[in-house]
């Protein structure tokens, strides 16, 4: 099978033909680990995009956040729920709505979203579990492998010929890119989410999560990697061929919560996940 090398400049190139975030999700984003935001901005550029509007209120009004009323409009979500909360239901509901599979290829996008859901509530939890910033875990879990949209977008035809080379030899989706593509998901994300202006912290999470190392410290490259394992053997994407990924021992060491901890957080995140699912339509 021949391979395609892919060079830095090239897939650079290839970033910005492909479809952008709406703004006020990149910004959102971008503001993460900083409350430089007021309610007042995110009501106004959420008003000027009544889909995105419409998707963050229904899962407002999920039984994700077990509301006693009904919330009827993104001031009186921000109120009730509060800036950081909204936050992160806006970059949900902007990225799983933003980012679609290209036509005619081969790969199971719904189960991608449901990984990348377990992945974010994951992030979450274990964030809390070891009082990190729940909102930047969970956006880092959401986000992890938007490389691999970005990939199948901008390769169509090389990719399904990936995901053959992958269910073929058994393979790390990671291992299957590498040797046909010379670049990878993990790599290609974090292009992507620097030409979109994501935050540093959220571009190294996505570029490392496969490779995390105490290098990078105890921090958000090894939460991403634990949300993206753990979302895995939960068996959340539905996939036949769920793999969980190695965790190296210093990063098990260094950021395993415990047993009791993790199994708390497993069983909170299994019981929220089908509504978050649910209310993104994923």
């Amino acid at each position: 099978m021949s391979n395609l090398v892919i060079t830095p400049d090239q897939f650079k190139a290839k970033v910005r033909e492909l479809p952008s975030l709406p703004a006020v999700v990149m910004e959102l984003i971008a503001s993460l680990g900083n409350e430089s935001l007021s309610s007042d901005d995110i009501a106004v550029k959420l008003s000027r995009d009544p889909a995105l509007s419409a998707k963050t209120l229904r899962m407002a009004n999920s039984a994700f956040y077990g509301m006693t009323r009904q919330i009827g409009s993104i001031p009186e979500a921000l109120t009730i729920l509060g800036m950081r909360t909204v936050r992160t239901v806006v970059v949900a509901a902007g990225v799983t709505g933003s980012l679609k599979a290209p036509q005619g290829i081969d790969y199971e996008f719904n189960g991608f979203w449901r990984h990348a859901v377990g992945a974010a509530l994951c992030g979450q939890a274990l964030a809390r579990e070891l009082q990190m910033d729940s909102d930047i875990g969970f956006a880092a879990g959401l986000l992890h492998d938007i490389g691999r949209i970005a990939l199948a977008c901008a390769y169509p035809d090389v990719y399904v010929k990936v995901l053959a080379h992958q269910r073929d030899n058994d393979l790390l989706l990671i291992e299957a890119e590498r040797a046909l593509m010379n670049i990878d998901h993990a790599v290609a994300g974090a292009r992507i989410a620097e030409h979109w202006r994501f935050s540093p912290v959220i571009v190294e999470a996505i570029e490392f999560h496969h490779s995390p190392s105490m290098h990078h410290g105890p921090g958000l490259v090894g939460l991403a990697h634990l949300a993206d394992a753990f979302s895995h053997a939960l068996g959340f994407s539905g996939a036949s061929n769920e793999t969980v990924p190695p965790t190296p021992p210093d990063i098990w060491a260094a950021m395993f919560p415990g047993e009791d901890a993790c199994m708390a957080a497993f069983s909170q995140v299994q019981a929220q996940f089908e509504d978050v699912c649910q209310s993104l339509q994923v």
